[in-house]
């Protein structure tokens, strides 16, 4: 895993970019616990969220799981990918499965996120 990810204790994982953007997917505990993914409902491109406004939706053999955004922003970018190949967050949550990418509107949010470690002690519990 990247040092530069953080986490929120809802399972959502997100990356900082160089240009500024962030890339948001869910973690592989996450994917480990929902089993084989089957369906993915990724947010509109241009939409807005505040941070942990619902956003997508992820559903699974076993259950549907509500995707919250980790940080405030615009939607910039989705996986499109992931609508006829929903098994790559399976296997590559942090890669090839991300979810989508915003334009944050407080970078500090992203700073105030869990770090992995923390993450995985809330794991624990």
């Amino acid at each position: 895993m990247s040092a530069n990810l953080k986490f929120r204790d809802t399972h959502e994982w997100a990356r900082l970019e160089d240009d500024g953007t962030v890339t948001v997917g869910i973690s592989a505990h996450a994917q480990e616990a929902l089993g084989d993914l089957v369906y993915i409902e990724l947010p509109e491109l241009d939409a807005s969220f505040g941070a942990g406004d619902e956003c997508a939706v992820v559903e699974s053999v076993k259950a549907a799981s509500d995707i919250y955004s980790p940080v405030g922003g615009k939607i910039i970018a989705i996986n499109e990918t992931l609508v006829d190949a929903p098994e790559q967050v399976n296997a590559s949550p942090y890669d090839d499965g991300w979810l989508f990418r915003l334009a944050p509107d407080d970078i500090a949010e992203f700073d105030e996120m869990l770090s992995e470690s923390d993450y995985a002690e809330t794991l624990d519990d």
